[in-house]
């Protein structure tokens, strides 16, 4: 009974739904994601350097 009605709201996904979130994570949403990511890090090191000085070799 469960199971009937999950696969009745899932539907059937077509080849260009498929497409078209491909183009949107790997257009869009990865390079923000990375950017963030980067950025992120970034401005961590930078906090860092800011409370304990820059690093000494």
């Amino acid at each position: 009974m469960v199971t009937d009605t999950i696969e009745a709201k899932v539907g059937i996904v077509s080849k260009s739904d498929e497409r078209w979130a491909f183009l949107v994570l790997a257009v869009f949403l990865a390079p923000v994601l990375a950017g963030i990511l980067v950025g992120g890090f970034g401005f961590s090191v930078w906090m860092l350097q800011l409370v304990f000085g820059p690093p000494t070799g």
